[in-house]
């Protein structure tokens, strides 16, 4: 399975929205700088679009490398995203 989001530039890692979180942000994909820890990404993302972690995040899941993780909990570091990565936020999504 190839992504169709650009290759991050050096030094960064890929970071792709679906459904709402892409409404959210306004953007498919964006690259933020490797490493960071897994647990600091949230934090990250709010400070680049405010309010997602609540409207977002709290409820998402989350891949890396298309491999889905669970978000290390408040001042957990959990594992470290390299360069070229690839993490994925995926809201829950209804259906009727």
């Amino acid at each position: 399975m190839t992504s169709s989001a650009p290759k991050p530039p050096r030094g960064h890692f890929s970071v792709l929205y679906f459904a709402s979180a892409g409404s959210f942000t306004g953007r498919d994909s964006e690259s933020l700088p490797a490493p960071l820890p897994l647990g600091k990404l949230f934090s990250e993302l709010e400070l680049r679009h405010p309010g997602i972690q609540a409207k977002i995040l709290d409820s998402c899941l989350v891949t890396v490398n298309l491999d889905y993780v669970d978000v290390p909990g408040e001042g957990e570091e959990g594992p470290v995203i390299q360069e070229a990565d690839e993490v994925a936020i995926i809201p829950p999504v209804s259906s009727g």
